[in-house]
């Protein structure tokens, strides 16, 4: 038994907290999966840098 009951207000906050966190963390798994996926691509070159400028 908890000594202090949490509040609707914290409950829902928390819940909302989850969410963004879900929604930010799929974000950079997207975006590390697309990064992979042009590195891995065979058209991938660094640029080149042309001597005399």
């Amino acid at each position: 038994m908890s000594l202090h009951t949490e509040h609707e207000l914290h409950k829902r906050r928390k819940g909302r907290n989850v969410g963004v966190g879900l929604l930010l963390g799929g974000f950079v798994v997207l975006v590390l999966a697309l990064t992979v996926a042009k590195v891995t691509s065979g058209d991938f070159e660094l640029p080149r840098i042309e001597e005399g400028q």
